[in-house]
This record gives structure tokens, C-alpha cells and sequence, in this order.
């Protein structure tokens, strides 16, 4: 029986950059062909639910965006061991922290993938509602599908690209997909970049961005009252 495998783009395309592992994914289905034991998957942020996709694959390509605190644009390959702790340590967004946990509790039920392979790109926006890539990002697109193609191969699996336009059902819906997502983007006026302003402007929320600050912050919850230490 042949190795099960699952490609994954986890990422918000709402937060420009941040969408890199998504818009990754769906290059990867118009682009290539692959065999049927190889599934394309648009993890977006859903987290914990992705648990029972990565149980039912022997080899895991995860792309993404993480912080790596390098260039923008920089692309980082982590393999097997290192891609949990990799993630956790380096996490830049609630959906990493999401996915460290997907790969923890898919070992914790006694099935997780063999093989582990972390295709990552440094973003350089991350502030930006409702944008799209930056080109320095964008740029690494098909590098990254390319070491994905050429891992495949290293595992024995045939990965060719497509010789006419594809007919791979798109990953995406239509309103998010890469070109009408960039092109019908409203302008600034119309749209705010900070976040959904009926929030921001309803008084109940304050945009005050602060930098990290190298002291660990400490704070107690009483969760219990009727237990006290």
C-alpha cells in the first residue's frame, strides 16, 4: 500500500503575508499533477480540526508563514523532529500554536505522520486587513513548491506538472481566490487595513500596539474559589 500523503497550507489570506501557506497550496493544485495518494489540503486556521486529516497521512508537507527573524521573504526548510518544536518556538500566530497542538494530540492518539516536512517563508506584512502578499513573499511561491516537488521525488513519489491549463477544482472559493482577491480589493478609504472597523470604531476596543518587551509577563486567574493556595 503506498504511503498516504497530505500536502497543507495553513494561513489567513486576510492578513496579507499571513497567507502564504494557503496561497502556496492552491498554486501547488493549479500547477502540478499527483497521484491519488497524495491529498492538497487548505488548512486556513481551523486548528484542532485539522487532527483527524494529519492522522490519516504517513508523510505531512506543511506550508506557512512563521517568523524566523530573518529577511523578508527568506524561505526555511525544518524536517521530522524539529518541525513541532520548531513551530513552538518560533510561533507568530494563534493558527502556529494551533498547529503545534494538531501534531501533539495526532501523537497522544497514537497516529501521526512518519515523515514531517515544514516549508516556511519570513513574512514582511503581517498588518494589513484584506491585503494580499508582498511581492518579496509572493516571490517565493514556486521555490517552495519546488523543494516540495523534489522532497516528493526523494520519497518515491511521481509528481509531474501540468502541460495544458488545469482542471483541478480550485481550493478556493472565487472571492478569495489570489487574482480577484487582489484585484477587487476596496481602497483604503472603503475599507479599513487595521481590522473589521465596526469594531475598532465602536468604542469598546483600543488599537494601542506595543512592542515586545524582553520581561516575561505574569498574571494569576482564580478559577476555583472554593479552593485557595
Amino acid at each position: 500500500m503506498s504511503d498516504q500523503v497530505l500536502l497543507l497550507g495553513i494561513g489567513n489570506v486576510l492578513w496579507a503575508d499571513e497567507g502564504f501557506g494557503v496561497r502556496a497550496i492552491e498554486a501547488f493544485n493549479e500547477r502540478y499533477e499527483v497521484p491519488e495518494s497524495v491529498r492538497l489540503m487548505d488548512g486556513g486556521t481551523q486548528g484542532i480540526y485539522l487532527v483527524p486529516h494529519v492522522q490519516e497521512a504517513d508523510i505531512l508537507v506543511v506550508f506557512d508563514a512563521i517568523d524566523y527573524g530573518l529577511p523578508p521573504g527568506t524561505l526555511k526548510v525544518i524536517r521530522d523532529q524539529d518541525v513541532p518544536s520548531f513551530m513552538g518556538a518560533k510561533k507568530m500566530s494563534l493558527h502556529q500554536t494551533g498547529f503545534q497542538e494538531v501534531l501533539a494530540m495526532a501523537e497522544m492518539l497514537g497516529k501521526c505522520p512518519q515523515k514531517l516536512l515544514l516549508i516556511g517563508v519570513q513574512p514582511e506584512e503581517l498588518e494589513d486587513y484584506g491585503g494580499s502578499l508582498r511581492p518579496s513573499v509572493k516571490a517565493q511561491i514556486q521555490p517552495a513548491l519546488e523543494i516540495a516537488v523534489a522532497y516528493l521525488q526523494e520519497q518515491g513519489i511521481q509528481v509531474s506538472p501540468h502541460t495544458y491549463h488545469s482542471t483541478a477544482e480550485s481550493l478556493a472559493h472565487h472571492s478569495i481566490a489570489l487574482q480577484d482577491y487582489e484585484a477587487r480589493r476596496p481602497s483604503e478609504e472603503d475599507a479599513c487595513r487595521l481590522g473589521d472597523a465596526r469594531v475598532l470604531q465602536s468604542g469598546q476596543v483600543v488599537f494601542d500596539p506595543k512592542a515586545v518587551t524582553a520581561e516575561p509577563l505574569s498574571f494569576s486567574v482564580d478559577l476555583d474559589k472554593r479552593r485557595q493556595d
